[in-house]
């Protein structure tokens, strides 16, 4: 009796695929932990100025690449956002934004649809008292330029610093 060539073809395939294949995971058992893969640690800022800077700096970068989550990543729980309206003596025109889910909306809704190819501080100048810190910037979204346009507070909790305000807009017309 003679074995189809067929047959023997198709064995030698799935061996083949079998050795291509990559192991399969082992099984855990019951209260067993998964592994985690390594990532790559995240680098410390040396001191607050360099924390706050680069809080400003993914803000910007943020907002470019659309990255809603990461952004959320910067904002204290109870942040707000003020637009100021181009009257900074006149806070009953504010637009405001308060907490984390409006925030995110104000992104999305109003940021986002713009599309900047750039957004960033220029001219960034940071007051550090304690756990808190104030910052004043030069407003650059896309070919967009306004001086002294937005300022930032920023409060050290749990060990980190986070975005609680910003303010933009600040420049009369």
């Amino acid at each position: 009796m003679r074995f189809p060539v067929w047959r023997m073809l198709i064995g030698l395939s799935l061996a083949v695929l079998a050795a291509c294949s990559p192991p399969a995971p082992p099984k855990r058992g019951v209260g067993q932990r998964p592994t985690l893969s390594p990532r790559t640690p995240t680098v410390q800022p040396a001191g607050a100025e360099e924390a706050i800077r680069q809080l400003v700096e993914a803000e910007g970068a943020g907002v470019v690449s659309q990255d809603i989550n990461g952004l959320m990543d910067l904002w204290a729980q109870d942040a707000r956002i003020v637009d100021a309206k181009h009257t900074p003596e006149n806070v009953s025109d504010d637009a405001r934004w308060g907490g984390r889910d409006a925030i995110r909306e104000r992104y999305v809704v109003l940021v986002f649809p713009g599309n900047p190819g750039q957004a960033g501080p220029a001219d960034l100048t940071i007051a550090i008292d304690g756990d808190r810190a104030t910052a004043a910037s030069t407003t650059r979204i896309g070919s967009e330029t306004s001086p002294g346009g937005d300022r930032w507070e920023f409060e050290k909790r749990d060990g980190r610093w986070w975005i609680t305000q910003l303010t933009y807009n600040l420049e009369p017309r």
